[in-house]
């Protein structure tokens, strides 16, 4: 028992989706009672919203993490993985089974939990800190330390909701960090963050692992959690299908994600299992195709030009409407995205209805191996569609340089060329030389 730093049982969540069951569990009083069951007789829809349906977040599951552990928790989207985090965290009840942890808990589930946007980012350091548990005098010791961390030290007397989002997780992050809790409980917000302080923070978790605390780590960067973690647990539709040495729940949750995921040709995104329950259902088809327009049959040679089709529907004209590709490796790292943000000539969906719009790739330069694509719909500037890891496509070898080799490190080929500079001709020396760099769509300048 003393080595235990948390004992999950049998551990359920059951939620109840539909209108009437929401509604009705809105109302305390007696009138409104009435007044909404006479609304529901007149309703056209009456038959359709009084049906509710019921799914299990989290089915009956068990397992420990000993004291000094860092246990990686993986899954796709609605695997259960935030549910499990905020039972744990006491933000919501189990419906059966039960979580003992044994000392005090950190989280970091969403950006700014418990920050009150009136508040001054000094403020909000007391009040989250005394949210966490740490006490007043623990608070004003630690302060510099956290303001530090966070990089907000010119922000620091100003208002969080005048803050970005970036400035909201590293103060959040900081505050969590600085807690010294037995368990640190860490969600995926930290993608959040820019790569450097993702970085940090990582540097930081490890730090508090050092000291032999408890952290429990969400993420879907399979990189990061076999550099942090030295257990993994693999959730898939709320049960517990895996548990053990990290490397090994990662090759297993590879290898389910690759045989699930659909490989090249045309994938339908509406009812699409890889689309976060909070979003629109707006993208609809995402095809891939090779030369001469063939549709690829999931694998593609380094070199070759490629093309994406992504469709969606919208019920209006908007000007400011952007798609995003994300290529994701094998272990979930981002190595490419392609967005018609970057473009000075993006394209506009006119009128409502079905469109579709293209994203030419002339070389394909990246290395062999498998990736993973998803695709992001932005409507001014705000992401309300997205369906991850949608599409998967290996790239084959071929001899891309002509020399018979290629690469062992990095993600990309680069064409290049070596010389010696005292062989070179003089006439084909240029010292002041400097290689000129542009957007897609974009003019040159010089």
């Amino acid at each position: 028992m003393s080595d235990v730093a948390l004992r999950v049982e049998n551990l359920s969540k059951l939620y109840t989706i539909g209108r009437a069951h929401a509604r009705a569990a809105a109302y305390d009083t007696l009138r409104d009672q009435i007044a909404y069951r006479v609304r529901s007789l007149f309703s056209r829809d009456r038959r359709r919203s009084s049906r509710t349906t019921q799914f299990w977040a989290l089915d009956d599951i068990s397992f420990e993490v000993k004291q000094g552990e860092v246990v990686g928790v993986i899954g796709r989207n609605g695997a259960g993985k935030s549910t499990l985090l905020k039972i744990l965290s006491r933000i919501t009840a189990p419906t059966k089974g039960r979580a003992q942890i044994y000392g005090r808990v950190g989280s970091l589930l969403e950006v700014g939990t418990g920050f009150h946007p009136e508040l001054t980012g000094r403020e909000n350091i007391f009040l989250n800190g005394a949210i966490l548990g740490m006490s007043s005098a623990e608070i004003s010791r630690k302060f510099d330390d956290i303001v530090a961390f966070s990089e907000i030290e010119q922000f620091v007397d100003t208002p969080v909701k005048r803050y970005s989002s970036g400035m909201y997780v590293r103060l959040a992050f900081a505050v969590a960090a600085h807690l010294e809790p037995e368990v640190l409980i860490v969600d995926e917000v930290l993608a959040v963050g820019d790569t450097a302080f993702q970085a940090k923070c990582l540097g930081k978790i490890s730090e508090v692992a050092s000291h032999g605390r408890t952290v429990l780590f969400v993420s879907h960067n399979m990189a990061a959690v076999q550099h942090l973690c030295n257990k993994a647990i693999f959730l898939e539709q709320g049960k517990l299908v895996f548990e053990g040495e990290t490397s090994d729940v990662v090759d297993r949750y590879l290898h389910k994600a690759t045989r699930d995921s659909h490989t090249g040709h045309a994938v339908d995104l509406v009812s699409s299992p890889a689309r976060p329950p909070a979003y629109k259902q707006m993208l609809t088809r995402l095809e891939l195709y090779t030369d001469r327009n063939v549709l690829s049959t999931g694998s593609v040679k380094m070199g070759a030009p490629l093309t994406f089709q992504i469709s969606f529907r919208t019920d209006r004209a908007v000007p400011a409407m952007d798609l995003t590709l994300v290529f994701n490796d094998h272990l979930g790292r981002c190595v490419l995205e392609l967005s018609s943000l970057y473009q000075h000539d993006r394209p506009v969906a006119q009128g409502s209805g079905e469109h579709t719009f293209c994203c030419d790739i002339p070389s394909l330069t990246l290395l062999p191996g498998d990736y993973m694509v998803s695709v992001f719909l932005d409507i001014n500037g705000v992401n309300v569609d997205r369906v991850q890891d949608v599409l998967r496509f290996n790239v084959l070898e071929s001899d891309y340089y002509g020399g018979g080799r290629l690469p062992r490190h990095g993600f990309f080929v680069l064409k290049n060329h070596w010389y010696d500079e005292q062989q070179q001709p003089a006439h084909a020396r240029r010292p002041g030389a400097h290689a000129s760099i542009r957007s897609v769509g974009q003019p040159a300048s010089h």
